[in-house]
């Protein structure tokens, strides 16, 4: 059983800048994982779906870009879903600098 976190995080890029934007630094998100790293990633449109290895886990992530907002989605596995509102925490405090 996964739980999945969810965060929103606004932007005044348009679309195609804040995919260039995620495009150089969406393995940064690895780092939030002790040894984590991206293993796989995809874009669907301009939905990017990515997979994080670390300690064991996977993590499955979804990035669905608009206009003026990126949504986030983590699929957080077992025991990491205890660390859910740190993380959630985490990414809205530095999601936004992904997007800078």
């Amino acid at each position: 059983m996964s739980t999945p976190i969810e965060v929103d995080l606004p932007h005044q890029l348009g679309v195609s800048g804040a995919r260039t934007r995620i495009d150089g630094g969406f393995d940064k998100l690895a780092g939030y994982l002790p040894g984590g790293r991206v293993t796989e990633h995809r874009w669907d449109g301009d939905t990017l779906h990515f997979t994080v290895e670390g300690m064991g886990q996977r993590v499955a992530v979804r990035l669905d870009v608009t206009e003026r907002n990126v949504h986030a989605l983590f699929e957080l596995p077992g025991l990491l879903g205890m660390f859910g509102e740190q993380l959630r925490a985490k990414l809205q405090k530095d999601g936004p600098k992904l997007l800078a």
